[in-house]
């Protein structure tokens, strides 16, 4: 099989994933919303339009990454817009892909399509949905992957945070609030975090879809390490030439501060950078395993923030 169709083309995982194809000598066609060109078709899923005629003809294996994200600066989620985009789109383009007769469908999820669990790391086991519209969303668009019964060999991927060389998500946001000296140094509250790099991501998105065991299963997928908040800020001074701070903004403080951040953002309709879900998330726990895609697909990530984080910085400067 050497044709495939990556979905959300342009964005950071994307475009990584396409060049890697391309180096294995896959061709590969792409949709994005962006304009179209040769071997690239655009679409945009929050329009309930079938998808193009004979956007998967010839096909293989298509890599679904597009999608809406989760818009954590969304005071209010809208849980038609997740759903239209997230689960109606995979469902259509599936219905699509079986007209094609493509053989293998990789979906991009995440770990947030399932519930919080007191089980530590959560795993492939942990199958109780998540209950926000944005993890409900895809926990849905997984159901149909996995049990509609349109492709043969159905995978579901489900990435922690990702990091690379991108002006995006969380990690880019820290490291620039680090070096202006605007991030507080959060005590080190031992909470685990779970991440993985972009390159390990597309690695084990090649695995999921070669290899014929993966067929119907989901796989968390991360780089084998466990971060605390207070590790990534070390680190980030360390890689920027900063001396380390040896003390830190004390938790009632930083809740105090969360609860002016709740009100702030009511008043103005839009969230406030520092509240009681982003402190929550900054000092709170994601942690999970990617035992079972090491020990099914023979998965090795070969990079860790620790690894990465000076290229990272260098990229954002």
């Amino acid at each position: 099989m050497s044709n495939a169709l990556v979905t959300g083309a342009n964005g950071f995982i994307g475009t990584q994933l396409c060049h890697a194809l391309r180096n294995r000598g896959y061709t590969v066609r792409t949709c994005s919303r962006a304009e179209p060109g040769q071997d690239s078709v655009a679409f945009d899923l929050a329009q309930p339009q079938p998808y193009p005629a004979g956007l998967c003809t010839g096909i293989d294996i298509v890599f679904h990454l597009a999608g809406k994200a989760h818009a954590l600066a969304e005071p209010r989620q809208n849980e038609a817009e997740y759903r239209q985009i997230n689960t109606e789109g995979t469902r259509r383009l599936l219905e699509t892909a079986q007209l094609s007769g493509v053989k293998v469908f990789v979906f991009f999820s995440s770990v947030k399509a399932v519930g919080d669990s007191l089980q530590q790391p959560m795993d492939e086991t942990v199958t109780e949905p998540a209950e926000d519209p944005y993890g409900l969303s895809k926990y849905s668009a997984e159901q149909l992957v996995l049990h509609g019964g349109y492709i043969p060999h159905p995978v579901v991927l489900r990435p922690s945070m990702v990091y690379g060389n991108t002006e995006k998500g969380n990690l880019p946001r820290m490291i620039r609030a680090t070096r202006q000296g605007i991030f507080p140094p959060l005590p080190d509250t031992a909470n685990r975090r779970s991440m993985v790099h972009v390159a390990d991501l597309v690695e084990a998105a090649l695995l999921a879809a070669e290899k014929p065991e993966a067929a119907g299963q989901i796989y968390i997928v991360t780089d084998d390490q466990c971060y605390s908040t207070r590790q990534i800020y070390d680190a980030i001074r360390a890689a920027l030439g900063k001396p380390r701070i040896n003390w830190s903004v004390p938790i009632p403080v930083l809740n105090a501060v969360a609860k002016l951040g709740d009100g702030l953002g009511r008043l103005a309709g839009r969230r406030f950078p520092i509240d009681s879900d982003s402190l929550e998330k900054l000092t709170g726990s994601a942690w999970y395993s990617s035992a079972k895609i090491g020990r099914e697909l023979g998965f090795q990530p070969r990079y860790t923030l620790w690894k990465a984080l000076p290229d990272i910085i260098r990229y954002l400067s």
